[in-house]
């Protein structure tokens, strides 16, 4: 039998070497087994690094719980929203190069986007706008301080006019027809004043298209991928990676209603979508994480500057603009800002997880998740197919789950 391991391409290492007890370790599995036998998700596959060597990859539960297909550790996932970090990692290679600069407005790349309004508010929500102080910059696209919005998040005028989701975008609309709807559609707020999550980093993936004159999945493959031997993380699930595709509960176990998840229903989607569109697996992924946690760099593989990813990894909200994180979109993360691609833990205390000042992590609507804590030398990956809330309960799970067994 061929060593798990292998699939990461990271060194192993003994748990107990690394400051884990390995008794408390397998309280993971032990755990994650317990929720797939209470039909509450189909199964998982979780890895763990510390200081660049493996304690763990486990494959619990089912690729496919229908068939009654094993997990195995070398399943892919759809990703969704964890395609932002690569994104905005690509966009910060392109700050190094002195093709960007974070302070440029977005229009500047993209004219389709040079003239945003910005809503006013209105007692009955006519769709009035004027024009903002500042068009957004690709530094608030990175944050999430452009003013943009999804759909599906809210249900004023401006959210009314959205054209969707990173799902739903480029499944229906082109390239060019994206980006005049959304240059037509105006800001919830004026760029730089007030956290949203929303379409910045499809924005962003477009960038890159356009300076680098190359599609996203090119890029990605040719400056990240391809160097951190991510083998499996792509855009289209193609045949040679249709077998190892791990599929979502067909209902949420919460609301009994049917699941969606693009990749599994087959839609084709007309441009690479840099906030939603991706695939990947817990062993890809992992080198990803380490990638960051050391500084940008993994072996031979030398992917940002040490400088540069200190800058995306610390916290770009301050004071002055209101982190909606927990309001919005995950309540166990009260007391986290957010950086350049990911959101930044502010305090040891106040999120309901445990976690450290300067962890950083970010996660995925269709149920996969991970964090790097650069202080206990940690990265994890947590890649399951739940696209319900109950993907909320896994975040909290495993970081509770994987804490406890740090010595």
């Amino acid at each position: 039998m061929s060593d798990p391991h292998s699939a990461v391409n990271l060194p192993a290492i003994d748990p107990a070497e690394a400051g884990f007890s390995a008794e408390r370790l397998r309280r993971i599995g032990a755990a994650l087994t317990a929720e797939v036998e209470a039909g509450r998700m189909p199964g998982a596959v979780v890895a763990i690094a510390r200081a660049g060597r493996t304690v763990l990859l486990e494959a619990i539960g089912y690729r496919d719980a229908v068939r009654k297909t094993p997990m195995a550790p070398d399943a892919v996932f759809s990703i969704a929203s964890m395609t932002k970090p690569m994104t905005s990692v690509l966009v910060m290679q392109l700050v190094e190069e002195g093709k960007v600069l974070l302070a440029d407005p977005i229009g500047k790349y993209l004219p389709a986007l040079a003239e945003f309004r910005v809503m006013v508010p209105s007692d009955d929500d006519r769709g009035i706008s004027a024009p903002v102080r500042r068009q957004p910059t690709i530094q608030d696209l990175l944050r999430h301080t452009s003013g943009l919005t999804y759909k599906d998040r809210g249900t004023t005028f401006a959210h009314r006019q959205t054209p969707g989701s990173s799902i739903s975008a480029p499944a229906k609309l082109d390239r060019a027809t994206f980006l005049k709807r959304l240059g037509e559609t105006p800001l919830l707020f004026e760029p730089g004043t007030d956290w949203e999550y929303g379409f910045s980093t499809d924005v962003l993936g477009l960038l890159v298209e356009t300076v680098t004159g190359k599609t996203l999945a090119a890029a990605l493959a040719e400056r990240i991928c391809g160097p951190l031997g991510m083998s499996a993380t792509c855009f289209d699930l193609d045949a040679g990676l249709t077998a190892r595709y791990a599929h979502a509960l067909p209902t949420d176990p919460l609301t009994g209603t049917a699941q969606f998840v693009h990749h599994a229903a087959g839609q084709t989607m007309l441009w690479d979508s840099g906030g939603g569109g991706g695939l990947s697996t817990a062993g890809d992924y992992l080198r990803f994480a380490e990638m960051l946690r050391s500084g940008g760099k993994l072996g031979a593989a030398d992917i940002l500057g040490r400088k540069t990813v200190q800058l995306m990894t610390s916290d770009h909200l301050g004071t002055e603009i209101r982190s909606r994180i927990a309001d919005t979109m995950d309540p166990s993360c009260a007391g986290y800002g957010f950086g350049l691609g990911f959101a930044v833990r502010r305090h040891d205390g106040i999120a309901a997880m445990p976690g450290t000042t300067g962890d950083f992590y970010w996660s995925g609507v269709y149920g996969t998740y991970f964090w790097v804590d650069p202080a206990e030398q940690l990265s994890v990956v947590f890649m399951g197919a739940v696209p319900g809330l109950m993907r909320l309960r896994y975040r909290q799970l495993l970081r509770s789950l994987v804490y406890q067994a740090l010595g």
